[in-house]
Order: C-alpha cells, then structure tokens, then sequence
C-alpha cells in the first residue's frame, strides 16, 4: 500500500496546476473568441470598402461616357463611322471591365447605369443616321453633344443616386 506522505508531493503540485491550467485555458479561450470577433469587423469593413470601390469605379465611368468627355477622343482626323466605331468599341470594353461591380452596387442603381450606357449608344447611332452623308467629325460632335444636353442629363442622375446610396454605406 502507497504511503500518503510519498504522494503528498504529487497532490501539492495536482493542487497548484489545477488553478493555472484553468486560468490558462480561460485566457487562450478569450483570446480566440476576441479575434474571431475582430476578423469579422475587419470582413465588414473590408467588405464596405469594395462597396465604396464599386461606386467609385461606376462612377467614374459614368463620368467617362459623358458625351462632353467623348468627343474629346481619339484623333480629329477619323472619319464619323470611325469614330462612332471606336466609341462604341471603347465604351464596351470599359463596361464589361466594370461588369463585376454589379455584385456591390443596388440593382436598381445598376439598371440605370446600364439604361444610361444603353442611351449613350442609342444616342451616338441616331445622332450619325440623321446626319447627311457627308458631315464631318465635328458636325458629328456638335450634333451629338446638342441631342443629348436637349435630352435631359441622365447621367448625371445616375451618378447622383450612386453617391447617394455610396454615402449610406458610410
């Protein structure tokens, strides 16, 4: 039979391990439940600047496909179906570069911003078919730039509504 005086030892250190192993795993516990709740904070706030980025990228080719900033581009020398090609070209491109951001962006917001890139087009095609045939680039320009001040500043709208909705986010 064991004596208690040669276990004594054991239950002493069993008696003193006891509290700071608790207190240990309280802590570590804690600590993991802290991080766990600061990685979510920091997955929402990451998650509102993309939102924040997806305005701003919207924006900014809202703000592109402004007709007064179109006819800026590309060479004076084009000839108008040229031109009109190489717009359209353009505005394609950037939309579906930007496409993505339709996953950030309310849905209504992001049919409007279609509606007004759709317009843009629509716009360029009827400006160039009423125009006679041998109009040149500037004519085209000026036409163009007429038909959509007489129309109404839809873009302007849009761009309005994502600042709008962008300055919820905040």
């Amino acid at each position: 039979m064991m004596d208690f005086e040669n276990l004594m030892p054991y239950a002493f250190a069993l008696i003193i391990a006891l509290p700071i192993i608790v207190l240990l795993r309280q802590f570590v516990y804690n600590y993991i439940r802290l991080k766990n709740k600061e990685l979510k904070l920091l997955a929402v706030k990451s998650n509102g600047d993309v939102k924040l980025q997806a305005y701003e990228r919207m924006t900014l080719f809202l703000d592109r496909i402004k007709p007064s900033n179109l006819v800026v581009k590309f060479d004076k020398n084009l000839e108008v179906h040229e031109f009109i090609f190489l717009l359209e070209k353009s505005i394609s491109e950037e939309f579906e570069y930007n496409s993505s951001q339709q996953l950030y962006i309310s849905k209504n917001s992001w049919e409007n911003i279609v509606a007004s890139k759709n317009n843009i087009l629509q716009l360029m095609r009827k400006t160039y078919e009423n125009l006679n045939a041998n109009a040149s680039l500037q004519d085209f320009k000026t036409v163009f730039l007429m038909n959509f001040v007489s129309g109404g500043d839809y873009i302007s709208d849009t761009i309005e509504e994502l600042r709008r909705e962008a300055l919820l986010l905040n």
